[in-house]
């Protein structure tokens, strides 16, 4: 980062049915090359926003502008609490962002939706067991491990997450503060078409691409390239 940018503190929010332990796996070694500290959020399941929120405003009353960031919804929060708290934050880094307004029909509201109905229909055993048998290798052992840890409430933290309003286009166009996208090209749950739009729209931003097989090997790409889609912002004119 230049000399001038310099907070010592970030704080990172999972996606949905997500944990402190893979986002803390995407950001802390990125952000520790920088000589930031990584505070990674473990949701309740019972208010995931409202968690994330808290969790934001106990480190900005430290006083030092921070980094915030996380994946999916947790990279929607992050950039809307920067955007009404401009004076503590340093920078957004948004990793997977899912939609842009009301979920409405994006892939990832339905898909949660569609689990959590599961989830009380069939219980956490069966639709973990064809979940896992349905995914990438990597990315069912990460939801296996974190819905377990958010059960029994997992159902009404999936269907918080499906209403969530993220940032509109016309939110996008007002938020002033530098933000790095990453962004999956073959991610049909985060379509990689919600990160071009957030890159275009928001005026201070910059985005980079990896593969979700880039993600599984190491989830340390999505904070490099986030990191350097935020770099690509903070050198410009």
């Amino acid at each position: 980062m230049p000399s001038t940018f310099r907070p010592r503190t970030a704080v990172v929010l999972p996606g949905t049915g997500s944990d402190a332990d893979f986002v803390a796996r995407a950001f802390t070694e990125p952000l520790a090359r920088r000589g930031v500290r990584t505070l990674a959020v473990d949701p309740d399941p019972r208010r995931v926003v409202g968690s994330y929120v808290d969790a934001l405003n106990t480190a900005a009353a430290a006083g030092e502008p921070i980094l915030v960031g996380g994946v999916s919804i947790g990279a929607a929060v992050a950039l809307q609490w920067a955007a009404t708290h401009h004076e503590h934050a340093a920078g957004v880094l948004a990793a997977l962002p899912a939609w842009t307004g009301t979920a409405e029909d994006a892939p990832a509201a339905a898909s949660a939706r569609f689990t959590a109905a599961r989830l009380r229909a069939d219980g956490l055993e069966q639709v973990t067991a064809e979940m896992v048998a349905s995914s990438p290798p990597w990315l069912g052992r990460e939801l296996a491990k974190s819905w377990r840890s958010q059960w029994p409430h997992l159902p009404a933290a999936l269907d918080e997450a499906s209403r969530y309003h993220g940032p509109a286009e016309d939110d996008l166009e007002r938020i002033d503060v530098p933000v790095g996208i990453a962004a999956a090209t073959d991610d049909a749950v985060h379509p990689i078409e919600v990160a071009r739009t957030w890159a275009a729209l928001l005026p201070h931003a910059g985005l980079l691409t990896v593969s979700l097989d880039d993600i599984g090997v190491d989830p340390a790409v999505l904070g490099y390239a986030s990191l350097r889609g935020l770099d690509s912002v903070l050198r410009r004119p």
